[in-house]
């Protein structure tokens, strides 16, 4: 139910419009003065407040400021004996939803009060809304008390309220836009656009155009002027995916964009300024690819002003039950199921595997056993075969060295070709080999994809 708040003086008039509204369903609550209101609204969850401009104690515009400022999703409605243009205007400039006169106007009052908590609702929500973006994309929100993680932690936390750019290192599936969010979500920018592009996903052409934005007719089928994502991303922080895989040439413009703020929109010759933030991330060593001419080194030191490494889930062994459980709540609330704990022997499995796509595997495993279990405990019958048929021995907590290399390696090639799904070249990317080394592994172990 809805609560009201009238404040009114006039003892009479304050009882008649309580009636009439609370006839309207509402909860009414009444008060005679400032005082009195402000005291009431700091016990009660208010709404809609409707107040006499001209109180015991004071103004009704200027208590309209105090309210908006303490509690801004609160819509306030202004009743005046006398119409006056001049402190109507004052009314709606100090945050008032509308200004009324008294009498003349009592059929204006509920559709009016309607009205206002419709915005007041949309204001609640918008304000639940931007909570639930900040918690979920909070350092809090990372899980994880391993030392690395806490480390890298307490380092971006401390680049967060900077403009610093930021390089984040690490494999794949480490949680890399995770922290991003976490960094744009703690900065001062944190009210302007985060915007993210992944370099890898486009085509050399069209990631140029995605970036800067293209004129019209500057390429067949460009039929329109185009945003690109730095303008989307002004004033905001810019994540830059897979940095790794930005061509040559597109490495130049960036570093325009690092050192002047500039960029041209593709067909374009007129320079743009831009004021972002960027933060990079790359699973790839900068100093092969640096090495082999396919990074620039300006570039590379332009990006690593403040470099965080997130380590993989095989040197976080302690954090494995605590992100199982994580997705194992969210997938089970997602799937109407109740399953709240996972079994001694699902978590041996867990524990043991090498977790090659780090947190995005779990992610993956635990999404695929919900849907699969059928009881209120996750059992190692719901999780993947390739986890239940480790061999024995190959747990995190070091008997690995109880076998030889190659059983070791044959192991771990076949576990990143399950989790690719059989895709080489990814598979190559994950391993950090050349695909044609591992085709020649895969006859040699005689794996299969």
């Amino acid at each position: 139910m809805k609560k009201i708040l009238i404040i009114d003086d006039e003892e009479k008039l304050r009882s008649l419009m309580s009636r009439i509204i609370k006839f309207e369903g509402f909860e009414v609550f009444e008060a005679g003065n400032c005082k009195s209101a402000l005291r009431i609204l700091q016990q009660e969850n208010i709404d809609i407040v409707l107040s006499d401009v001209k109180l015991p104690d004071g103004n009704g515009i200027d208590l309209t400021n105090t309210i908006k400022k303490e509690y801004p999703s609160i819509e306030i409605i202004l009743l005046t004996a006398y119409g006056n243009i001049p402190d109507g205007v004052q009314a709606i400039k100090h945050g008032a939803f509308d200004y009324i006169t008294k009498g003349d106007d009592n059929n204006k009052i509920i559709p009016l009060i309607h009205r206002a908590i419709e915005k007041s609702t949309l204001q609640r929500r918008v304000e639940n809304l931007s909570a639930q973006l900040e918690q979920k994309y909070s350092f809090s929100g990372i899980i994880g008390q391993s030392k690395s993680i806490l480390e890298a932690i307490e380092l971006a936390k401390r680049v967060a309220p900077t403009d610093t750019t930021v390089l984040l290192t690490g494999e794949t599936g480490t949680g890399k836009e995770v922290f991003a969010n976490a960094i744009h979500q703690n900065s001062l920018r944190k009210n302007e656009n985060f915007v993210a592009i992944n370099c890898s996903a486009f085509s050399h052409d069209l990631l140029e155009s995605e970036m800067f934005g293209h004129m019209p007719g500057a390429f067949t089928g460009a039929l329109k002027e185009k945003t690109g994502l730095f303008e989307e991303a002004n004033r905001g922080t810019i994540f830059l995916d897979e940095i790794g895989e930005l061509p040559i040439d597109l490495q130049a413009k960036l570093l325009r964009v690092i050192e002047n703020g500039e960029f041209f929109k593709v067909g374009s010759s007129k320079a743009r300024k831009v004021n972002v933030r960027i933060i990079a991330a790359t699973n790839r060593n900068f100093r092969t690819e640096i090495e082999t001419g396919k990074f620039r080194e300006d570039l590379f030191y332009r990006l690593s002003t403040f470099i965080i490494h997130l380590p993989p889930l095989r040197e976080r062994a302690k954090d494995i039950e605590a992100l199982s459980l994580h997705f194992l709540n969210i997938f089970s609330r997602k799937t109407n199921k109740k399953i709240s704990q996972i079994s001694k022997e699902a978590l041996h499995i867990l524990k043991s595997h090498q977790w090659p796509g780090n947190i995005r595997e779990v992610k993956n495993i635990m999404e695929r056993s919900v849907i699969l279990e059928t009881t209120g405990t996750l059992t190692p019958e719901s999780l993947p075969a390739e986890l239940r048929t480790q061999p024995p021995g190959t747990e995190q907590s070091g008997m690995l060295s109880a076998f030889s290399m190659a059983a070791v390696e044959k192991l771990h090639i076949q576990k990143v070709l399950n989790y690719t799904g059989g895709n080489k070249a990814e598979t190559a990317r994950l391993l950090n080999i050349g695909v044609a080394t591992l085709y020649r592994k895969m006859d040699e172990y005689h794996l299969n994809s």
